[in-house]
């Protein structure tokens, strides 16, 4: 009797603990993190954090994926997609307000996405324009006639890629454009097929370390009164120098034009969830910092410099706690 009674109990057990578990698989919100090509600082960045967050935030699984980075991964959020993404913050800002790439100019209106919300301000993106020595392409002026690659279709890079020519009166009929990811740009250039590559990414970036491995590369610098300029019409460019040694074959140190790096997030995301994992992201810089050189950039004091579109408010909530303003 008392066995049939136990036999019951651990029964019924198994029963509940059979139904439980699943309902707690299904609890688990799946996320995905969209980052960039995965030559470039974006995607080694966007693995750690899904690594962080999968650790340290119960209830969220999150994957890091590959993209076009920032137009691209905008479009992501909107269309519902992704949750979470790594752009740029001018890219950024004309999502939001529906400007430059996301201004319907056959309908002459913007067509802004207002469900992105910023959760940090992360580290200076560096506009390096790439070429070899032997190209005699020293100033940017030079790049007239050259074949560039300008960034793949709907990339930050390619925005950054056009505006820096316009302030130096450089059309794309002037030169001879090649719409391609810095990767494949970079091959193009170690194999002879192109004259220069625009990247817009943290330094060092793999890409270039590598061709720079085999090949006497520069960095076309530009000038401070261009660079003014430039900050008198895109108001989120900064004076950057990339000194001395960032790469083999660099030996002085190169003037040129910098926008930030962001993590950004669907305004969806529940608030608490959001608290939660912007405060694992800030406690577990370690990580971040073995994942890229560029994670040593991240400062928790500056994760609101610059921010272009509204807070998230689980993140506005953690930097609330923190005295960040």
């Amino acid at each position: 009797m008392i066995h049939r009674k136990v036999l019951r109990t651990v029964t019924l057990l198994a029963v509940v603990a059979g139904l439980f578990l699943p309902v707690q698989a299904q609890a688990q919100q799946l996320m995905a993190l969209v980052t960039g090509g995965t030559a470039g600082v974006y995607f080694p960045l966007g693995g750690a954090m899904a690594e962080i967050w999968n650790s340290k935030v119960p209830g969220v699984r999150v994957s890091s994926q590959s993209s076009g980075a920032s137009v691209a991964n905008v479009q992501f959020l909107a269309r519902g997609e992704a949750h979470l993404a790594l752009i740029q913050n001018d890219i950024a800002f004309y999502a939001f307000n529906g400007k430059e790439m996301f201004y319907n100019i056959a309908q002459s209106r913007g067509e802004p996405v207002a469900t992105i919300r910023g959760v940090a301000m992360l580290y200076p993106e560096t506009i390096q324009i790439v070429t070899l020595r032997s190209k005699g392409i020293n100033r940017v002026e030079d790049l007239r006639g050259k074949r560039v690659v300008v960034g793949a279709p709907g990339s930050g890079t390619e925005a950054n890629a056009r505006q820096i020519l316009l302030v130096h009166g450089i059309f794309y009929s002037q030169i001879r454009p090649d719409y391609l990811s810095f990767a494949a740009g970079i091959d193009q250039l170690r194999d002879g097929h192109v004259d220069a590559v625009f990247i817009t990414a943290g330094y060092p970036t793999a890409a270039v370390t590598d061709i720079a491995a085999s090949r006497d590369v520069m960095l076309v610098p530009i000038s401070s009164e261009k660079i003014t300029e430039l900050r008198e019409r895109y108001p989120f460019y900064t004076r950057q120098v990339v000194p001395a040694g960032a790469y083999r074959g660099i030996t002085a140190p190169v003037q040129t034009a910098t926008v930030m790096a962001m993590l950004v997030a669907r305004a969806d995301i529940n608030a608490d969830l959001m608290y939660n994992m912007t405060k694992a992201l800030w406690e577990n810089l370690d990580r971040m910092r073995a994942a890229h050189a560029r994670g040593r950039d991240f400062d928790l004091m500056k994760a609101r410099d610059g921010m272009p579109i509204p807070l998230h408010p689980g993140a506005e909530r953690y930097y609330r706690e923190k005295g960040v303003r």
